[in-house]
């Protein structure tokens, strides 16, 4: 008993000390147009392939998922393939880290369909430079097939996408926003 109460508070120790690394976290309410005012891009593609990796100083054992989207730019239309990352994920069942702020793991599957808002970050943890998702679950949507074409899943009130979009209606309103953010 004395050895696992002890490797249990060394585990705590390490997460608390993790989670100090990473700074204290913050909950952003965003609607679109201050999404798009906030990032460097968004892809719509499918999710090609999804890999986990572990970084070990300055801070033990932090995880990473690094997804690759290959797709188009919502914001130009251009043929686009991006690798976004962020914290969290696991090598093996018994290797890595939940992240209660990473996007759901039905979200990120190889084979998805998502709309990914995304900015270049030169430190998520650990020296980690990537680009990121935005508000990281709160940058990620799934696409879905519908008869009346590609719709876009909202998240709820405080999201960038609320509500469901048409695929179509999206991309044009996140053309225009971008357009009024580079003027």
């Amino acid at each position: 008993m004395k050895f696992r109460l002890s490797k249990a508070l060394v585990a705590c120790a390490a997460g608390i000390a993790a989670i100090a690394s990473l700074g204290l976290a913050q909950i952003e309410r965003l609607d679109l147009s201050q999404m798009v005012a906030k990032t460097d891009n968004a892809i719509v593609g499918k999710i090609v392939d999804a890999r986990v990796f572990r970084t070990d100083a300055p801070t033990p054992q932090l995880f990473f998922t690094t997804l690759t989207i290959q797709g188009h730019s919502l914001v130009n239309d251009q043929p686009l393939t991006v690798e976004v990352t962020y914290g969290g994920g696991f090598i093996s069942p018994t290797e890595g880290t939940f992240n209660s702020e990473a996007p759901a793991a039905d979200e990120v599957r190889v084979g998805n369909r998502v709309v990914v808002f995304y900015k270049h970050e030169e430190n998520i943890g650990n020296g980690v430079t990537c680009n990121a998702p935005y508000a990281w679950h709160g940058g990620v949507y799934r696409v879905f097939n519908s008869p009346q074409g590609a719709v876009v899943l909202g998240k709820g009130d405080g999201f960038a996408l609320s509500r469901n979009w048409q695929l179509a209606e999206l991309d044009t309103e996140i053309t225009r926003l971008a357009a009024l953010k580079n003027r």
